[in-house]
């Protein structure tokens, strides 16, 4: 059973942004708790490819955090007691026409005066970027700062370095209750091992981010959206950046429902090559889907028709968690005091988690932000019907009862999901 000795902060969440409030909070001086119904990085996190991107972000909130994040990856990457594979391999936007490139060039204009780094490829120059690269795209723009993580690794060393900090670590113990005092603030999480106490409870659930919320009694409308991908056998070194197609952009930024698909390419260091990319709402369907599966794969032959005849190992999918602005939802929920907010990433909380951590962190103690956290707001999306949300399972704020099942049952750890961007 857990003591009842008051600590500042509880984070509930392993995955890598959970992992990053934790680690970032705990070097801040907070008292920490990190709390998972699984196992560090079982879920989300675990099945991402860990990429860190600026070149998929329009100019914006979101290209502000990435920029952020982007130079936080870097520090954090030294200062880990692990390698984290951090890899600066740098990213390859194509257009395939005119039109496209026009899109794309616009939007590189407006990325550069935000502070990233671009250059214009002409098609010519194409091959000399990456040699496998089919002829035909109208060209391109690179994206030098994209850059890539081990996932797993990261989320495991985060945790790593905040437990020896001081950061309490309970896996395996699902949340079945957040816990409120007379006024509704928050003053801590029910477990099936007893209970921590803690006037600040962070939410990084992932895609069961809308479930926690309801714990505390608040909406909060986060969305699985499946997407898959695709794992080659191991090959010779053929692919030297993330190469993806200009329409990628687009569907990322898409509210679409529907099956979306665009070409996502890369290398990893131990040969084998990883393509992507879909977007679809379908709830928590895990159906493997055979014809997504053809699509990717004959778009990534179109894209590098050295593939055409490479043997797919494996696919595996699962969900990202979307809010319907595309802006995760992150810092203090003004509904419940006490209760923050890091989810709602989409496909780039690996990459936006060090600089979600800073803002979350700077919230709780009360701190200016290095960024405007405005767009972010976990209450944007307005409040609670009449009388206000219900926690699931029925139970009032605060109340203590747990869930009983369903969709209600104790949050454990996310459903896993590819994270092709």
């Amino acid at each position: 059973m857990f003591t009842r000795q008051p600590l500042d902060v509880v984070v509930v969440g392993a995955g890598v942004v959970g992992a990053a409030c934790a680690y970032h909070a705990t070097r801040s001086g907070l008292s920490v708790a990190v709390v998972d119904g699984g196992p560090v990085a079982g879920g989300t996190t675990g099945a991402g490819e860990g990429n860190l991107l600026v070149s998929d972000k329009p100019p914006g909130p979101e290209l502000s955090l990435a920029l952020l994040s982007s130079s936080l990856w870097r520090e954090w990457s030294e200062e880990l007691p692990g390698s984290v594979e951090f890899e600066q391999k740098g990213g390859l936007v194509v257009a395939a026409d005119e039109v496209s490139l026009a899109t794309l060039t616009a939007t590189a204009a407006g990325q550069s005066r935000a502070g990233v780094r671009v250059t214009a490829v002409a098609p010519h120059e194409l091959p000399e970027v990456e040699p496998h690269l089919a002829s035909g795209p109208a060209g391109g723009v690179l994206y030098p700062q994209d850059a890539q993580v081990q996932p797993a690794l990261a989320a495991a060393h985060l945790i790593r370095a905040a437990r020896d900090a001081g950061a309490v670590v309970r896996l395996g113990t699902p949340v079945t209750a957040v816990l409120t005092g007379p006024a509704g603030a928050v003053r801590g999480v029910r477990t099936g091992a007893g209970d921590l106490l803690a006037p600040a409870v962070v939410n990084a659930t992932g895609v069961r981010g809308g479930e926690f919320a309801a714990l505390a009694g608040v909406e909060l409308p986060v969305l699985p959206r499946r997407g898959f991908v695709l794992v080659t056998e191991p090959l010779p070194p053929l692919i030297r950046h993330k190469v993806y197609a200009a329409e990628y952009v687009a569907d990322v930024s898409s509210a679409s429902a529907a099956l979306q698909t665009s070409p996502v390419v890369e290398g990893t260091p131990s040969g084998p090559v990883l393509i992507g990319a879909s977007r679809e709402r379908v709830g928590f369907d895990r159906t493997l889907s055979v014809p997504v599966i053809s699509r990717l794969a004959a778009a990534a032959a179109a894209l590098f028709p050295v593939l055409g005849d490479t043997r797919v190992l494996r696919a595996y999918h699962g969900f990202r968690p979307y809010l319907p602005d595309h802006l995760p939802a992150i810092g203090p929920d003004h509904r419940v005091p006490g209760l923050f907010h890091a989810c709602g990433h989409e496909g780039a909380g690996i990459g936006l988690a060090p600089a979600t951590a800073v803002l979350v962190t700077a919230a709780i103690r009360g701190e200016e932000p290095p960024l405007d956290p405005t767009p972010f707001n976990p209450g944007r999306f307005g409040e609670a019907g009449p009388g206000g949300a219900r926690p699931l399972g029925g139970a009032p704020p605060g109340s203590g009862a747990g869930s009983p099942g369903g969709v209600g049952s104790p949050v454990g750890p996310d459903p896993a999901e590819p994270h092709p961007g």
